[in-house]
This record gives structure tokens, sequence and C-alpha cells, in this order.
């Protein structure tokens, strides 16, 4: 194991030199878990041709996944000799994050969809590993471009192999409203009928939006949804003229400036459409998050968006939701357990996210020169965006949360955004999340002694065949490759 390729790293690695686990034609997984087994089958049978039979119990399994009665929440062990491979965890998501470690120890090849060459070997020796941050994400904005169903459940595979726990989706802005609501049906018909530079569009129905959230809980990913709020809102202003002030709807907005919308604060419909949205995203969604955005809302007066968040957080409270929206919340009174996602990119302190941290918020992450997937990573890079500058793989690899904030400060994890102006195909997505998203997610998992560039980019450079054979495009980042 002393020269594994595993993305994140380990926090614990002792290898067992000489030592070598080949897996057998006629092996089985014997797995404590139905749903780890039948997915650590699943993932290898299409390269090695092997029936792997996935069984409670066998006297000599060649692959054997446990619960145990202790451990981290996610932490995993995993132990590999001569005639077996052991992964133990106290939790099914350990035993997840332990299955795709395995993997990643396998040879590139287990990638691949058709049957290919062995032997499938697994270097032998053990690890320990828990993560560093309970909160690993990344967000998809679907709102300035519609990404349909089957975009995003290959997202959350792609997401979850580097043991991404929470994908928070954009859900509506100016430019879209991207799920449908029962009680409000024009905000799909006609707010969501657009996108940035035209074109049609598109919506989640509320199956195919419950069908991402089974899916993604199926690889230990919750969905965080965002109804960004009170500002982001043409495209709900656009589909409900008695959401206006002067009761005019605004025209479909398709080009990518911010800060322009708000809700009317002082009307008492307002409050009815958000409890009315709010309510049936809530009933989709059984993770414990509610994103009410809160961010850019210059047209919104200060005293406006102090009294609008006073209002709609407790709403959140009361479906058994937690708060979540952008640094700019800081201000408003908390709600318990808020997290105040942090964007800013300045060396300077933030007032909003001092706020926050002042009241008790917990902090998440996102720091726009470091993890923001659409920032381009040079000035040649044909797609992206280069307002918090350009992010090279290294860029968003060599910083560390702890250093970032106030000590004070309750960091919750790291969330790394891909926001959509420039992103308008699933090749597009592909481009600007690797090789970045392995780099933040080693970040947001690996101790902070365990990291270094130099054998980072080693490991990393090997996952490069894996992506190519999954049909992955990637940015081949001369840093890395």
């Amino acid at each position: 194991m002393n020269d594994i390729t595993v993305v994140p790293v380990p926090a614990r690695v002792e290898p067992a030199p000489g030592v070598t686990f080949v897996l057998p034609a006629d092996g089985v997984i014997r797995s404590d878990s139905a749903s780890a087994g039948a997915f650590l089958a699943g993932a290898l049978r299409p390269a090695t041709g092997f029936a792997l039979p996935v069984v409670a119990d066998h006297p000599a399994p060649a692959i054997e996944l446990r619960l145990v009665a202790s451990g981290a929440d996610e932490g995993y062990e995993l132990d590999v000799d001569a005639g077996s491979v052991v992964v133990r965890a106290r939790t099914t998501a350990g035993l997840f994050y332990g299955v795709q470690t395995l993997l990643q120890l396998l040879p590139s090849s287990v990638d691949a969809a058709t049957v290919q060459d062995g032997p499938w070997t697994v270097p032998g020796g053990r690890i320990r590993d828990e993560p560093r941050f309970a909160y690993r994400g990344a967000m998809l904005d679907v709102s300035r471009h519609f990404f349909g169903p089957e975009v995003v459940l290959r997202f959350v595979d792609e997401l979850s192999r580097y043991k991404i726990n929470f994908l928070h989706l954009h859900l509506s802005d100016d430019q879209g409203w991207r799920i449908a609501i029962e009680s409000w049906p024009e905000l799909a018909r006609s707010g969501g009928a657009t996108q940035v530079g035209g074109g049609a569009g598109g919506c989640f129905s509320q199956a195919e939006y419950a069908r991402i959230v089974a899916h993604a809980a199926e690889r230990h990913v919750t969905i965080v949804p965002e109804i960004d709020l009170p500002g982001h809102t043409n495209a709900a202003l656009h589909a409900y003229p008695q959401l206006n002030a002067d009761g005019t709807a605004p025209p479909a907005y398709t080009g990518v400036d911010v800060g322009f919308s708000t809700l009317t604060v002082g009307r008492e419909a307002t409050y009815t459409f958000v409890q009315d949205v709010l309510r049936e995203v809530a009933a989709l969604t059984p993770g414990p998050y509610l994103h009410i955005g809160g961010d850019e809302a210059q047209s919104t007066s200060t005293e406006d968006y102090l009294a609008f968040m006073d209002r709609v957080q407790p709403m959140v409270t009361a479906l058994g939701k937690t708060v979540v929206g952008w640094h700019q919340i800081g201000p408003a009174r908390r709600e318990p357990g808020r997290i105040a996602q942090y964007w800013g990119h300045k060396p300077e302190p933030d007032e909003d996210l001092l706020a926050a941290i002042a009241q008790g918020d917990r902090i998440l992450l996102s720091p726009a020169d470091r993890v923001y997937l659409d920032m381009k990573y040079t000035v040649d890079t044909p797609i992206g965006l280069d307002w918090a500058g350009h992010i090279t793989t290294r860029t968003a690899y060599d910083w560390d949360p702890a250093a970032l904030l106030p000590g004070d400060a309750d960091v919750a994890g790291v969330e790394a955004p891909l926001w959509t102006e420039t992103v308008a195909t699933a090749a597009d997505i592909h481009l600007l999340t690797f090789p970045r998203l392995p780099a933040i997610a080693e970040v947001a998992w690996s101790p902070q002694a365990a990291r270094d560039w130099a054998a980072f980019r080693v490991r990393l450079a090997a996952h490069g065949p894996r992506w190519t054979l999954r049909g992955v495009g990637f940015h081949p980042d001369p840093e890395v490759f």
C-alpha cells in the first residue's frame, strides 16, 4: 500500500510489503449490508466478468463487509491479506466509503463497462479512515442552465466516488424555476420555460426530483435544495404577476446579471407563496437542510431583508428543517443550528460573515477563489468565469479550512459550487469539475497533516485513465498530468 492512489488520502495506512490479494473468479461477497454488498458487486461484475454472489454468510468469502459496534459515523477499517479483504464500519455509510477505497485500490480497468483482463489485485495492508468534516459537498446550479435528471444522477455517481456526501441543488433563480410546485403550477410551466441565452429551459417534476433524492441516498449523498430568496426571483415574478408590487409580470430573463429582482416584502401574498413552496420542497426532501439563499439582494433594503428573514426562517424550522443560507444571512436573527455558507474571496473581514460567527452559526466554506468550479483554470479555459481569479487544481487543493476563519468559528465543512452561466452540457460539467473536485474532496475528508501537494498530484494523475474509461472528460491540468 505504499504507492496507493486513493483519493481522498486515508487518515492512516499500514502497508504489508509483499502481500497481495487476488480476487478469484469464484469469489463471493459476504455482507452485513445488502445495499453495500449489492453496490460492490455491481461495480465489480462488468469489468471482471465474475458472478460475485452477495451472501449473508459464507465459510470463506473473498470480500467481507462487516457492520461492527464501534467506530466513527462515516469511518471504516479495511484489512487486506493474501486470502481476503475485510471492510469494517459502524454504519452503512462507512461501509460504502470503505468500498470506494477498495475500488480505487484495484487496477483502474475495474472501471470499464466491459470485461477486461485481470488479475484483479489489491495491495496488502491496513487502512483506518474517517472524515475530517461531516459536510463534504458540491453544488450544481440547474437554474442558469437546466440539466435533466440523467445528468444529475451521473453527477451524483461521480461525486460519491470521492466521498462527497451532500449535493446542493440551486433550484430557482432569475433565469429559471426548476422544481414543480403543485400549489403554484405556473412556476414550472412559465417560470421554468427558459434559461441563460434563451432555449427551452426545463423543470423537474416532483417524481423526477424524488428519483434524484432516492438515487443519491443509495450512495449516501444527501440532497440540499435551494430556493433563493428574496432576490434571484425573476422567474417566480414572471410566472405570477400577483407577486409583483404593481401586479405586472416582468419579462422572462435570459441574461447573467444579478441583484435586480426581489419579492415584495410587505405583502402577505409573498409569505403565502414562500410557505407553500417551502412546504412542498421540504416534504420531498428527507435530508435535514433547506437552503433559502439570501445572497445578492441588492434590490431589497436592509430593513426589508431582515424583516423578510425574520418571517421566513421560522417557516423552515417549523417544517423540521435546518436553515441554510449564503453568508449574507448572518445579520438576520438566527434560527437554531443555522448554517451560513461563505462564498467570499477577499482578504479583509466580511461583516456579514462575522455577524454569522458572532451569532453562533456553523459556517460552510465555499471560498470563491478556491472552490468555485465555474472559475476558469487559466485564461485559455474555453468556458467559465474569472471574477474570483483562475483556479488551478493546486489552488483548489492547497489551503486549510481551519486557517480561513477566526478561531472561534464553527466550521461545518466544505462545498464546491458549480454555477452554470457558461455551462450548457454534461461535458461542460465534467470539464470544470475534474480534476478539481477530487482535490476539494481531499481538503474536506483527509487530515491536514496527511495532505501534501506533491504526493496528491501523483495519486490524482492515476485517476485520469479511470475517468476516460467512464466517459468523464476532464481538464488535462499540466500541474497534474
